[in-house]
């Protein structure tokens, strides 16, 4: 799967968009010739250094004095098909393959049908930043910190999931001209098995065709993305993401 279709373009301009978003509420994001940048204190995400043109000696040597000047744990996702020269110098540089994720994407079309079991209340306050959060971090294992969510909710929807009066899941839409992107689509352990995950993904769905959406896009691991395919989703192009192992 490579990226060199209008959908997959837009999905990464969506994702990159996130991102960005984020670093500039917080003053943090920076762009070079070589990549752009984004650290949140006190938080794991977004934590990316990302926009490679092309894997060199040189750019690698410029990704390793940036995230050298930080603490944080830093991701470097590569969507663009590596060669057996640029993989080897990846290796060599001390950047180890964390975790994949698949682009996927949807032309919506009609409303999906739901159950009614579930209720998608964007986030507005304190308490519900705070929820979401410890919701995200028992989903997925790392935290997007409560500080984050409460400055970035104005720009970026958080939505808790509700069955009745309990908080099941958590998601993110970023919309970039007319394109959604759903993020962090996540059920805590205790959660999981029940079909919230896709009753969510329904109702985020048919919200965006609500909001006259003309694509969806999404990033899936591999263990999740057959929920997205029974939706319509396609898959399209494949990220992997790296981290410098070395740094201190």
């Amino acid at each position: 799967m490579k990226t060199t279709t209008k959908n997959s373009t837009k999905n990464i301009q969506n994702l990159t968009s996130l991102w960005k978003t984020v670093g500039n509420i917080f003053n943090v994001y920076s762009k070079t010739s070589e990549f752009e940048f984004c650290e949140i204190q006190h938080s794991e995400w977004p934590n990316r250094i990302w926009g490679v043109p092309n894997i060199t000696q040189n750019v690698l040597e410029s990704i390793q004095q940036k995230i050298a000047t930080t603490n944080a744990t830093i991701t470097l996702p590569i969507w663009n098909e590596l060669n057996t020269k640029q993989k080897i110098l990846l290796e060599h540089n001390g950047f180890a393959f964390i975790f994949e994720q698949i682009g996927m994407s949807l032309v919506p079309n009609q409303p999906l049908k739901t159950n009614g079991s579930i209720l998608l209340k964007q986030v507005t306050n304190l308490n519900e930043a705070e929820l979401w959060s410890t919701l995200f971090k028992e989903s997925f294992g790392y935290a997007i910190s409560t500080e984050t969510i409460v400055k970035t909710c104005k720009s970026i929807c958080y939505y808790l999931a509700y069955d009745k009066n309990t908080a099941v899941g958590t998601a993110i839409t970023h919309t970039t001209n007319k394109v959604v992107g759903i993020h962090s689509v996540g059920i805590p352990p205790a959660m999981r098995r029940k079909g919230y995950a896709a009753e969510i993904m329904k109702l985020l769905i048919n919200t965006s065709l609500e909001n006259n959406a003309e694509l969806i896009t999404l990033q899936a691991s591999n263990m999740g993305k057959n929920i997205y395919l029974k939706l319509g989703f396609k898959e399209e192009f494949v990220i992997k993401n790296y981290r410098w192992i070395q740094q201190s």
